[in-house]
C-alpha cells in the first residue's frame, strides 16, 4: 500500500503542475507560443506518465483494461512514451506551431467532448480521433498500429473505445456532417478525469490513504464529486478564419 500512496502522490502532483502549466498558458503564449504550448504538452504527458506509474503498481487489484477510459490512458501514455510514429500531436501543436493553422484557413473542425458533472468540461485538451484508431485498428494497414500488442487486444480496446467512450457514435456523426477524419478532435480530459475517479475510488475501497497535500486535495473530487457521463457527447464545429 505504501507503494501505492507514493505512486497516487506522484499522481496527484503531476495534476497540480498541470493547472499551474493551463493557467500560466494564455500569458505565456502572448510572449513566447512555442514554449507556452510545448510547456502544457509536457505538462499533459508528465500526468499520462505518472499514471501508467500508478497502473504498474496497481495493475494485480485493478484491471485497467477492463474500462475504455483507463485503457484509453494507458493507450495514450504507451504511444506518446515510445514516440514511433507521428501521432498523437496536441491540437496546440497541430495549429499554434509553425503557424500550422495557416494551412487549414476556411476549414472546419469537429471538435467532440464529453459533460463533467453534467456540463461540458471546462478543461479542454485535444487528439485527432483517427489517432486512437491508426494505432490499434490493423484494418486501416497504419504503418504506426502498436505492435507490442496483440490482435485480440487491439480489438477488444477497439471495441471499449466505440462503447464506453462512444467513439463510434462521434465517427459516425463526424461522417455524416462529412467531416475529414483528419478534422475531428476529441477533449481527452474528460477521459482523464474518469480513469483518475475509477482508479482513485478503487484504491480508496481496499484501504489505501491519501498521503501528501496533493492527494489529499485531490482525494474528495476525484473520489465522490467527479463524475464523466459518456453518454453525453459535446459536438462544437469550429472553423479557422
Amino acid at each position: 500500500m505504501e507503494i501505492q500512496q507514493q505512486a497516487i502522490k506522484k499522481l496527484a502532483n503531476s495534476m497540480r503542475i498541470y493547472v499551474e502549466t493551463h493557467l500560466d498558458f494564455h500569458r505565456l503564449k502572448n510572449t513566447d507560443q512555442e514554449e507556452a504550448v510545448d510547456n502544457l504538452d509536457r505538462a499533459f504527458e508528465a500526468k499520462l506518465e505518472a499514471f501508467h506509474s500508478l497502473y504498474d503498481v496497481s495493475k494485480s487489484d485493478i484491471d485497467f483494461f477492463a474500462h475504455g477510459d483507463t485503457a484509453a490512458l494507458i493507450l495514450m501514455r504507451n504511444a506518446i512514451h515510445h514516440r514511433d510514429h507521428l501521432l498523437f500531436r496536441s491540437w496546440n501543436q497541430d495549429m499554434a506551431l509553425d503557424d500550422g493553422y495557416k494551412q487549414y484557413l476556411g476549414a472546419e473542425f469537429f471538435l467532440a467532448g464529453y459533460d463533467v458533472l453534467d456540463s461540458p468540461a471546462r478543461m479542454r485538451y485535444f487528439y485527432k480521433l483517427e489517432d486512437f484508431y491508426l494505432r490499434v485498428d490493423e484494418s486501416l494497414s497504419s504503418p504506426y498500429l502498436e505492435k507490442r500488442m496483440g490482435a485480440p487486444n487491439r480489438k477488444k480496446l477497439i471495441e471499449q473505445l466505440d462503447s464506453d467512450l462512444h467513439f463510434k457514435d462521434i465517427k459516425q456523426r463526424a461522417k455524416a456532417d462529412r467531416y475529414p477524419d483528419g478534422q475531428v478532435y476529441i477533449n481527452v480530459m474528460p477521459i482523464f478525469i474518469s480513469a483518475v475517479c475509477r482508479v482513485f475510488k478503487a484504491l480508496k475501497v481496499k484501504g489505501v490513504e491519501f498521503v501528501g497535500f496533493d492527494a489529499k486535495a485531490y482525494e474528495e473530487s476525484f473520489t465522490n464529486e467527479l463524475k464523466v457521463d459518456f453518454s453525453k457527447v459535446v459536438y462544437e464545429p469550429l472553423r479557422i478564419i
